[in-house]
């Protein structure tokens, strides 16, 4: 067996040699053969990804987070979409791990597992357009509020998940609201906005539980549409993400569909698998099982 290994070193320059040692060490003791590819800037992956022949690989493995992972799935799917793909796999050590969860996925050890053991999932992967250009994603993409809070937990890298919880307490104090003209298989869901998120997976931002019944192979997609509320409702609805009962919040509505079409005033910004890139407006479908990750 022979893996690909796209490798993004971790923030703040710190050394990543101990990880990926740990992850190649682990693959050759189950005669595994690894590829390094580790990546210098910023959606260097895709360039990676673009330049490979993924008909070599028996597995393509994502070794960082969110943002690692979404790079190479739409690497592979931008430049080798009209062939049969290997496997992804994920090595969950990056600032963000969300969809690993789904995946069962919370350690380096879980993820080299995975690979081992050759068991995969077929993955439904979310396609969204900006004019003429495609882009997908596998864990969610929101904007709104959403969207305003990761720009600023941006900036707070070195502070792991608390980094989102300072964005929205930061956010929170300017807080804004936008109009939303949003349709979902026909049906239209308009009026004033404070975010909406198309979840594929169930978790954000780490360990929050934006979308607690969405399944990763069921063809469809989560919208989480929250209506505007105040400040102090939403600080009191914010910690129920962390285990999933903010759905149950008046404000709260949880469409299921198929495909999504966005517009606002004024345009905003988009969150695909955590990398702040794009804007409203913007169509959103699904791809039903496109995609096979190791599990």
């Amino acid at each position: 067996m022979k893996v690909a290994l796209i490798v993004k070193p971790p923030i703040n320059g710190k050394n990543n040699s101990n990880y990926l040692h740990q992850t190649i060490s682990q693959l050759e003791a189950e005669d595994i053969c690894c590829d390094v590819f580790e990546t210098r800037y910023h959606e260097h992956a895709l360039k990676i990804v673009q330049d490979l022949s993924p008909e070599q690989y028996d597995g393509i493995i994502s070794v960082g987070g969110d943002g690692t992972n979404y790079h190479v799935l739409n690497g592979l799917l931008k430049f080798h979409g009209d062939r049969t793909l290997p496997p992804l796999g994920i090595i969950p050590v990056g600032r963000g791990n969300s969809f690993a969860r789904d995946l069962n996925i919370h350690s380096l050890t879980d993820g080299v597992a995975a690979i081992v053991g050759q068991r995969t999932l077929s993955v439904d992967v979310c396609r969204f357009t900006q004019k003429e250009n495609v882009f997908y994603f596998v864990n969610m993409m929101g904007f709104g509020f959403v969207t305003d809070a990761a720009q600023t937990a941006a900036r707070f890298g070195w502070a792991g998940d608390f980094g989102y919880v300072i964005g929205v307490l930061h956010r929170t104090i300017g807080l804004k609201f936008h109009q939303l003209e949003l349709e979902i298989d026909g049906t239209s869901y308009d009026g004033n906005n404070c975010f909406v998120e198309f979840c594929n997976s169930r978790y954000t931002g780490g360990s929050m539980l934006m979308a607690p019944e969405a399944q990763i192979d069921d063809g469809c997609f989560d919208a989480v549409i929250l209506s505007p509320l105040s400040r102090l409702k939403l600080l009191t609805t914010f910690p129920r993400i962390f285990n999933g009962t903010h759905v149950i919040r008046p404000e709260v509505r949880v469409v299921r569909g198929k495909r999504a079409v966005v517009r606002t005033i004024p345009s905003k910004g988009l969150l695909p698998d955590g990398e702040l890139f794009g804007t409203t407006p913007a169509i959103v479908d699904v791809l039903p099982r496109r995609v096979r990750y190791f599990v």
